[in-house]
């Protein structure tokens, strides 16, 4: 899951380094913007709807806090 995320990410945002931190929002690569590019991105591959409640930084620091609420919200 975290390659499919990796490859989807990297496509649709090539000027950021989603390998190179483990806190992508708590360092400032991912901003309020790139985050619903991501949920979108996110929504149209798996079919899914990420709730407000899942938008945390938690969830949104590295792309296996990604696959994590990915596999969660796809049970």
């Amino acid at each position: 899951m975290e390659e499919k995320i990796l490859a989807l990410l990297s496509e649709e945002y090539p000027e950021i380094d989603f390998t190179s931190s483990n806190e992508l929002v708590d360092d400032g690569i991912l901003d309020s913007l790139s985050i619903i590019g991501i949920i979108a991105a996110l929504s149209m591959e798996f079919h899914i709807t990420i709730p407000y409640e899942e938008i945390i930084e938690e969830n949104f620091n590295s792309v296996a806090g990604l696959a994590k609420m990915v596999e969660r919200l796809q049970a």
